[in-house]
């Protein structure tokens, strides 16, 4: 029940619309993909709440196939450092997939996310420094 979903993930933000997107996503799985996470990222974005960070998250760690997971940190300080001009996260991955070395991929993200959570943590897309 969405009930039960939502107190197992209630420290998680948005735990309501996530516990009922938890429960649609797993009966689709189940229906439409006899209970395996699909491997490829047309198939994870056809789930009810997943979008293109998660699909490369469970694409990458969980097949270990190749593909960036872009998430706020990742598209902030690309952009930020100049490395790719980009409005959306969408259009940084995409950009990143044309530049960033095919082994940095997929660490990609784990190496960014930190950095930005504790080093680089002002918000603001407008300044882009030159490295």
């Amino acid at each position: 029940p969405v009930k039960k979903i939502e107190k197992t993930i209630f420290h998680v933000g948005f735990f309501r619309i996530k516990a009922k997107q938890i429960k649609a996503l797993s009966r689709k799985i189940c229906k439409d993909f006899h209970g395996k996470v699909p491997d490829t990222i047309d198939a994870l974005l056809s789930l009810p709440g997943v979008g293109r960070k998660t699909a490369n998250l469970v694409v990458t760690l969980a097949y270990k196939m190749p593909g960036i997971c872009v998430d706020t940190h990742v598209h902030r300080i690309c952009n930020r450092w100049g490395y790719v001009i980009a409005t959306k996260p969408d259009g940084t991955e995409q950009a990143l997939l044309g530049k960033l070395p095919r082994r940095w991929w997929i660490p990609f993200n784990g190496l960014l996310v930190p950095f930005g959570q504790n080093i680089c943590t002002q918000f603001r897309l407008g300044a882009v420094l030159v490295v």
